[in-house]
């Protein structure tokens, strides 16, 4: 039984593995209520063999410290993994500036690798912020770009200018699309924030089919589903793209 832990910039993301398999994964975990979650795993017979830990906001040493006051939950033969950018990867990096990618990027890249393997992905990360990464056929990560999320760009229009007031994404906006035109303020910001965001991604999309006309778009991140049905197809949105790759990372390391 392997556990992955991707730790986001706010909460955790969990998935259960046996093997190459994943059996259950839990969203939005808070690290107070990672302890006592493991316990009860534990406690249910998923007793995890491996456990590895991405994380990119604070020190993934400070979960195993957690779970190391837990004698019973946790044996001293469980073999733990901090993945950080000296930790071996079953990829090429092919990056000026390896010791600045953010392990999610390369997690996320891996995980295409493991569906769409001897393939060209684009993977597509919406969170806080966008990051639009290749792997090519090759198993090579050439690395990509990084622009602001939704709730970035709402923020950053009310942070830099003395007017405009904060607001925050209306879901049901996403879903039917706001008009170009807004008639107010508010509509305005909306239009602005969530057409301009998706014809971003749609570009993005586009340029590199044109480079790569077989590339395998693989789409995940909180705002994935609320933009899937507006990219232009064929995409895969995967929202475990990074629990499958820091799995595929964890195998690779303890083999």
């Amino acid at each position: 039984m392997n556990l992955v832990v991707d730790w986001g910039n706010s909460s955790l993301k969990l998935g259960w593995f046996e093997g190459s398999v994943l059996t259950e994964s839990r969203y939005h975990v808070s690290p107070d209520n990672f302890r006592d979650l493991l316990r009860q795993q534990v406690r249910n017979g998923r007793q995890p063999d491996q456990v590895i830990v991405s994380s990119t906001s604070r020190p993934g040493e400070e979960l195993r410290a957690q779970v190391a006051e837990l004698g019973e939950t946790i044996t001293e033969t469980t073999h733990w993994l901090i993945f950080d950018n000296t930790t071996s990867v079953p990829v090429s990096i092919d990056y000026d500036t390896p010791l600045t990618l953010g392990t999610d990027r390369v997690a996320a890249g891996v995980g295409a690798t493991v569906l769409f393997p001897g393939e060209d992905c684009l993977v597509i990360d919406m969170g806080t912020c966008i990051t639009a990464d290749v792997v090519d056929q090759g198993g090579v990560f050439r690395g990509g770009l990084i622009s602001p999320g939704l709730r970035m760009r709402f923020r950053g229009m009310h942070v830099f200018t003395e007017r405009l007031p904060l607001i925050e994404p209306d879901l049901q906006a996403v879903r039917d699309l706001p008009a170009l035109i807004g008639k107010n303020t508010h509509q305005a910001m909306q239009s602005g924030a969530i057409n301009g965001m998706l014809f971003e991604l749609n570009g993005i999309i586009a340029a590199h089919r044109s480079e790569r006309p077989n590339i395998k778009v693989v789409v995940c991140g909180g705002d994935a589903l609320f933009f899937e049905s507006r990219l232009k197809p064929p995409i895969f949105v995967v929202p475990e793209v990074v629990l499958i790759g820091l799995n595929r990372i964890l195998e690779h390391n303890v083999k």
